[in-house]
């Protein structure tokens, strides 16, 4: 029995809200059952040096974790002067996840930062940030031709995520805290939706897994990610 007393094959409850905040070309809070977290997307109408002249635009993410997110206060990273290696590799993986949904070229020579900020980490936060930054990334794309200046939207497709494990010997779906902090196994997988993979993080924690086992999961995730996508092109067609 799952500490939630949800099935193997169930996520938690998953809730998306557009326009959460005022000011960003997109915004959402995305909320996997008590793991809540806003995403917004900002379009800044210039690309990093590295990049300019080539007529092709960029997506990039940041990410963090409000001080009173966990069961105790944290400092925040910016008072400690340094990012801890937690928060780099998650903000990569998002960053990198998300370039996958736009054709860049066509986004012309701007720039979309997506933030992603937890306000509550109950587990799955990186792949909470990931599913709501493309619904945040998906409005910020649609208002650039709403405003006149692209002809259509580039997005090319969806992108999500959900984490997948092993916990008490069973394969299980979208752990929350209580099974990512005791899992034998724990895999994040990222996935568009044309079916193809983009990333998967898997670590055995103790005993190794197997091909049987990493099969499981695999399917597992592919079901959730699916059920992702359902979600996401309804909050998008409110």
């Amino acid at each position: 029995m799952r500490p939630s007393g949800r099935a193997p094959e169930q996520a938690r409850d998953i809730k998306i809200t557009r326009n959460y905040t005022k000011h960003a070309e997109g915004s959402v809070l995305i909320e996997f059952g008590d793991t809540k977290v806003i995403c917004t997307a900002s379009v800044d109408e210039s690309v990093p040096r590295f990049l300019r002249g080539q007529g092709k635009g960029w997506v990039t993410a940041e990410y963090g974790m409000l001080p009173r997110s966990t069961g105790s206060r944290m400092s925040r990273e910016a008072a400690r002067g340094k990012q801890t290696g937690r928060t780099v590799e998650i903000q990569r993986l998002i960053g990198r996840s998300l370039r996958a949904a736009v054709d860049l070229e066509a986004l012309g020579e701007r720039q979309i930062s997506i933030d992603c900020d937890v306000i509550q980490a109950d587990g799955g936060t990186r792949t909470a940030s990931i599913t709501g930054g493309c619904v945040a990334l998906a409005d910020a794309l649609q208002g650039l031709v709403e405003k006149g200046k692209l002809d259509k939207s580039p997005l090319k497709q969806m992108i999500g995520a959900v984490s997948v494990g092993i916990y008490e010997g069973h394969p299980v779906l979208d752990l929350d805290y209580p099974e990512d902090s005791a899992a034998e196994t724990d895999m994040n997988v990222v996935m568009t939706d044309k079916g193809g993979f983009i990333e998967v993080q898997g670590t055995a924690e103790g005993e190794s897994f197997n091909q049987e086992e990493f099969d499981a999961m695999l399917t597992l995730a592919k079901k959730g990610i699916e059920e992702l996508f359902e979600l996401q092109q309804a909050a998008l067609a409110e």
